[in-house]
């Protein structure tokens, strides 16, 4: 019988859903696991990308449901953002039908890959359902100060009449028209995740050889805790009246470089560089060339070459009295810190450069004997008043402690994240659940009232906000004074929805219209075991993700602090070596691989082609391959006897048929280390070809059976179809009772020991395990005889089941 790909995989597919093979139970008394891989966005069709982010996970799942788990594995999609806006420009349709026929398209692709997804639990986050919880978690963050409004600079594009995030900016142009992106001070809704900043860093220990370390560090980089000393740089009499204020605060983390300070360098933000402008004391070429500053990015501000304007005035520095000049410079951030830098040349790169292009002081303060700038943490202080002599950690902590006594600064800790505005000027998007009153300001809706829903009848130009030309659906009524009000027209970032997605499906489907999230199904089912995702996301997504729920745990939603207990990150699947995409041409489609080959070739291919956390480089005759595995393992299986298992003894084996049941029983010792630990599917594959090669034309009944019985077992999770058909044509079953490897089995008849002269390799040989230690010796002479003849052994080793090493004179 050939195989067909195609018969096989509609029969257990049709076979899975009609009896619900892969919905959860309800059973709590179960252990349990959840394993979820990210969502996709519903661009239109899946990519080899989404194929090995869901084979990887689909693996896991299976193996656990197939050794007595009680397991949910979800599926849903991300589905609102500006991709389907642009569908919309583009081909003159509406956003909602463009997401809803992709959703249902990538369904049947997802389906036909024979993912083991529960059905019950699908979602978009576009569905209204979501999005009423959202809004739901949205008002009440706001009630709770943890959501807040306020001007600040943002990413604007003229043409599209929207905020960018700083990932939508492309050289400075607006990543989907083109168009130069300038900084516009805007209101906006920002979420306080800098008052989780501490927790958020502290748990990351937890998470210690659960997620990659690479990860660990990119988060620890990004949330940036920092500790050191806060103080004020006065401002003289005569700049005091030029800029209207009377100080400068500064943060700095080290302390021990003060004395080194020759300028301050001020972002163009800054209060009192606005009021110099204000109040006309700078040239107007340093207005205008502030204001080009301005409208740069914060990326493109740091990647470009330092740039700065003298202000022409002066602040006194706290110890020395010296009168330090100020400038403004497009290296200082406004939202870091307090948007000024104290500047120290000779030990700082970034202020070296700034020094050296504009003729500025560089007084060195930290005893070296390399080239300056020195930027190191160690060595003793010079020109430092007091603290000269002092090893410079030392220096740091008596300079602090100084400074608090005198009243002049004070020890303090920063964070480099940054609060995270979540208001978007676009149309598909979850509404922001708030109402502008004229006499009340902004008031959240009613909780009763959710979900605000978008209105379909507007039409996307990709110019401005169609909410904000929409005045039938703008117009409210103020839930606090009764007058007339408007809706907010902001939406909400998408990562908003895709920060609360893994604990919506870990709620029982039939509460989701009656609540967020049910709690006895979120006590059994949370965290995730395992999630399974793209490296792009390990900094927003999983920061996001992480502070909602530490969030929702402070509302009384949830009782984890942390949501995925493990991570794995796969790498890219790459073709030419470039990652595919349809600009590039280089696009494989799964549909073409599964019409040709069938989904259980593409799983093969790639879980076998790479590591999971390896970038994958696309190649045809390794998918060929796969396929030919597949057609071999099926061919071999039409001669193996049907029906139970027959006894099979180890000691009536001859020497190839033990040696191809210790290769089965290799690749079944391995697997359970590769499904729960290492999830390196590519070396269980291997193993499980060798196994199939080592048992050739075997005749022996009994081990082809156990063989295959053992086999069909492990590679399940991988190839579900195929195996699933085959463990019921041979053994009346759709699944397996676990076999243990067998100590026996590794017991070998022989032993392959190497023979060392002095310390020196000269021959190998075989020999019977139970050989004596006597024989091994008078074997191993035997095998190096031309090197110890007429020579006086004074020494003879034996390193059990190892070596022999003789020693002579």
């Amino acid at each position: 019988m050939a195989y067909e790909a195609k018969i096989i995989e509609k029969k257990w597919q049709e076979i899975w859903d009609k009896n619900n093979y892969f919905e959860p139970k309800n059973d709590f008394s179960l252990s349990k696991k959840y394993i979820l891989s990210m969502f996709p966005y519903p661009s239109g069709r899946i990519h080899m990308g989404h194929v090995r982010n869901y084979s990887i996970g689909d693996a896991i799942a299976r193996y656990y449901r197939k050794i007595g788990y009680n397991v949910l594995h979800p599926i849903g999609f991300d589905s609102f953002g500006m991709p389907a806006e642009n569908a919309a420009i583009k081909h003159k349709v509406h956003p909602k039908s463009w997401t809803y026929e992709n959703i249902d398209y990538m369904k049947k692709e997802l389906f036909s890959l024979g993912f083991s997804f529960s059905k019950k639990r699908i979602l978009a986050t576009s569905d209204p359902l979501y999005t009423k919880f959202e809004q739901e978690f949205f008002i009440k963050m706001y009630e709770k100060g943890l959501i807040y409004t306020k001007e600040a600079n943002v990413n604007w594009c003229e043409q599209d009449q929207t905020v960018l995030a700083n990932e939508q900016v492309e050289d400075g142009k607006c990543w989907r028209c083109g168009h130069e992106v300038v900084q516009k001070k805007m209101p906006g809704y920002y979420v306080k995740i800098t008052a989780y900043a501490e927790e958020l860093l502290r748990e990351l220990k937890q998470l210690k050889d659960k997620w990659p370390n690479q990860v660990l560090t990119m988060q620890e980089n990004w949330i940036g805790k920092s500790e050191g000393l806060e103080f004020k740089f006065i401002l003289d009499e005569k700049s005091q009246e030029k800029s209207q204020e009377s100080y400068v605060d500064v943060f700095t983390t080290r302390a021990d470089t003060i004395y080194g300070v020759s300028y301050i360098a001020l972002s163009v933000d800054h209060q009192i560089v606005q009021n110099l402008i204000s109040n006309s004391y700078l040239d107007h070429i340093v207005i205008e060339k502030i204001k080009q500053i301005q409208n740069q990015t914060q990326r493109e501000r740091q990647s470009s070459e330092k740039e700065g304007y003298f202000l022409d005035i002066y602040v006194i520095h706290p110890l020395t009295k010296e009168k330090i000049p100020v400038w403004v410079a497009n290296f200082v951030l406004s939202d870091y810190g307090s948007g000024a830098v104290m500047a120290v040349p000779a030990h700082d790169e970034r202020d070296f450069e700034f020094a050296n292009k504009y003729g500025l002081g560089i007084k060195k303060v930290i005893e070296c004997d390399t080239e300056l700038p020195y930027v190191q943490k160690s060595g003793k202080l010079i020109q430092s008043g007091e603290f000269s002599g002092i090893e410079c950690n030392e220096a740091k902590e008596k300079i602090i402690f100084k400074f608090e006594k005198e009243g002049l600064g004070k020890r303090t800790i920063n964070f480099k994240i940054r609060d995270w505005g979540v208001s978007r000027q676009r149309y598909w998007g979850a509404p922001i659940p708030m109402i502008k009153c004229t006499k009340c300001g902004v008031v959240p809706q009613k909780v009763e009232n959710l979900p605000v829903v978008l209105p379909e009848d507007v039409e996307i130009t990709g110019e401005g906000n169609p909410l904000e030309n929409h005045p039938s659906w703008k117009e409210c009524i103020c839930p606090k004074c009764g007058l007339k009000a408007f809706k907010e027209t902001d939406t909400l970032d998408t990562f908003f929805e895709s920060s609360w997605y893994f604990a919506r499906f870990a709620s029982d489907e039939t509460t989701w219209q009656e609540k967020a999230l049910d709690e006895k199904s979120m006590k059994y089912w949370m965290n995730v075991d395992q999630y399974i995702g793209g490296i792009e996301h390990a900094i927003l997504h999983l920061l996001y993700a992480r502070f909602f729920q530490k969030a929702l745990r402070d509302l009384g939603y949830l009782n984890d602090n942390e949501p995925f207990d493990r991570l794995l990150t796969q790498g890219m699947v790459l073709k030419d070596g470039a990652k595919m995409s349809k600009s590039k041409g280089n696009v494989v489609d799964p549909d073409d691989i599964i019409k040709k080959y069938g989904a259980d070739t593409a799983r093969l291919f790639i879980l076998f082609a790479a590591p999971p956390a390896k970038e994958l480089e696309w190649n045809n005759d390794a998918l060929e391959g796969a396929y030919r595995f597949i057609c071999r393992l099926y061919d071999k299986a039409q001669n193996v006897r049907k029906g139970e298992l027959l006894e099979l003894k180890q000691e009536n084996l001859n020497k190839e048929e033990k040696y191809a049941r210790l290769k089965v029983y290799e690749a079944l010792k391995k697997s359970e280390e590769v499904y729960t630990q290492t999830f390196a599917f590519n070396t269980l594959i291997a193993s499980c070809m060798e196994a199939l090669n080592a048992l050739g034309s075997c005749k022996n009944q009994a081990l082809e059976q156990e063989a295959f019985y053992i086999i069909l077992n492990i590679l399940e999770p991988i190839i579900p179809h195929v195996c699933f058909e085959l463990s019921e044509r041979l053994f009346g079953c759709e699944n397996f009772k676990i076999l243990r490897p067998k100590d026996e089995v590794f017991i070998k008849d022989t032993l392959n020991l190497a023979v060392s002269v002095n310390g020196k390799k000269r021959a190998e040989f075989e020999i019977s395990s139970s050989a004596t230690k006597d024989e091994i010796l008078k074997t191993a002479k035997e095998n190096v005889l031309k090197w110890i003849q007429d020579k006086d052994i004074i020494k003879e080793i034996y390193v059990e089941k190892k070596l022999v090493n003789l020693v002579i004179k």
